[in-house]
């Protein structure tokens, strides 16, 4: 099969076998692919947890048709439409966990559709809900909000209630587009005041909780910017992952500081995500709502434009790769 795999000095298309089924395990013929920002680092030759270096097979998100499955797996069947996330995203054929797979939630959804949602829903309902705690009437700022993730980030935490919805960005034509996703205030966190816009949305409190995307030079703002015994939850370090941290600040506030990651979750944490979150949001799925923007789709021959485009950043919403 082709596969687009990390070669010594970037991309290289490779002909693979045809990887072969495990018995907890499910087949997928690839039908549209989603770029994350964890690709980039991969093909630059980094790793991201267990993947990463020469030969790896690239992408992290999917959709398309179950092609087999293994001999103990229940609840999928060859010819089901799905979608997931898994390593080997980018190849005619990946194979997954089949706590990774989900069906499609509305059957007439397009794989390129349907690839936009797997990692965004699983990744914020563990930030915004497990982890987050967030309840209705409280207040929620998404760091890194025109992030396909971050997107998702601010449908969830409206469709939790909250009352204040804060979503960053540093580019002002996607502040723009924020507020139909949820977002009731959009800030820019290179503005030296977005931490007193914040304050002034919630009466001098504090938002009850931040989805932090960025980290880095940004860690501390977001101290301020949170109500006494309020949450961060580390879910991102696209602005560093080192920093000068304000422990007195932290301390005072009483901040319930609290790091999540797929990379260290064991094949059962990530099937009881994916199972949580499809018990919350599959209703809302199904009635429409929840929607995620797709900024552009590239042909997979194409798949180095997509990169690139992903590099310059003036994509708004998620980066689709349609298998040729």
């Amino acid at each position: 099969m082709k596969a687009a795999t990390v070669g010594l000095q970037g991309l290289v298309f490779m002909d693979i076998p045809v990887p072969e089924v495990g018995p907890h395990e499910v087949r997928v013929k690839v039908q549209a692919a989603a770029l994350n920002r964890a690709d980039l680092a991969v093909l630059a030759g980094n790793r991201h947890g267990t993947v990463g270096g020469a030969g790896t097979v690239m992408g992290m998100e999917w959709a398309g048709v179950v092609d087999a499955v293994g001999s103990h797996v229940d609840g999928f069947k060859a010819g089901e439409r799905v979608m997931g996330s898994g390593q080997g995203a980018m190849a005619e054929f990946t194979v997954v966990d089949q706590g990774r797979v989900m069906p499609l939630p509305v059957a007439t959804w397009a794989a390129t559709q349907a690839a936009c949602y797997p990692m965004a829903l699983n990744t914020m309902h563990d930030a915004v809900i497990t982890n987050g705690g967030l309840q209705a009437g409280q207040s929620v700022m998404i760091q890194g909000a025109s992030t396909g993730v971050g997107l998702m980030g601010l449908h969830i935490a409206h469709w939790c209630g909250a009352s204040v919805v804060v979503g960053s960005s540093t580019q002002a034509f996607k502040r723009e587009r924020l507020a139909d996703y949820g977002a009731t205030l959009a800030v820019d966190n290179n503005d030296p005041q977005w931490v007193e816009q914040v304050l002034a949305a919630t009466q001098g409190r504090g938002v009850d909780l931040i989805v932090d995307q960025l980290s880095g030079r940004v860690a501390n703002q977001n101290l301020a910017a949170t109500a006494v015994l309020g949450r961060i939850v580390n879910v991102g370090r696209l602005a560093g992952n080192h920093f000068d941290f304000d422990f007195d600040l932290h301390a005072l506030r009483r901040i319930q500081y609290i790091g999540v990651t797929f990379r260290t979750r064991t094949k059962a944490e990530v099937a009881a995500i994916t199972a949580a979150m499809m018990k919350d949001l599959w209703p809302a799925l199904a009635a429409g709502g929840f929607e995620m923007p797709i900024d552009k789709i590239f042909g997979f021959s194409e798949l180095a434009q997509a990169y690139d485009h992903m590099k310059s950043n003036q994509h708004f919403g998620k980066i689709i790769v349609q298998m040729d």
